[in-house]
């Protein structure tokens, strides 16, 4: 698999994820993002003409908290249950 950039905006956070949300986690990453870059990409999945974001929330965040307007991400497809 490969990573691509793909744009903040066009990704899609659930809403159940959102309450695990930890602002000093954050923190500590985007300070760790300015001196070592994004090291692991954040894996997203394709839907309703959006990416809806699986895993990296708070790499999300921190690039966002950056002002970043892409990041590296992995497509993974949904689970089929």
């Amino acid at each position: 698999m490969e990573s691509l950039a793909i744009k903040v905006a066009e990704i899609y956070v659930p809403t159940k994820r959102r309450g695990t949300l930890d602002p000093d986690k954050v923190e500590t990453l985007a300070e760790s993002i300015l001196e070592e870059g994004q090291q692991i990409p954040i894996q997203v999945r394709r839907g309703n003409n959006r990416y809806v974001l699986i895993e990296g929330m708070h790499r999300l965040e921190a690039m966002k908290a950056l002002g970043e307007a892409t990041i590296d991400a992995l497509i993974v497809a949904a689970r089929r249950h």
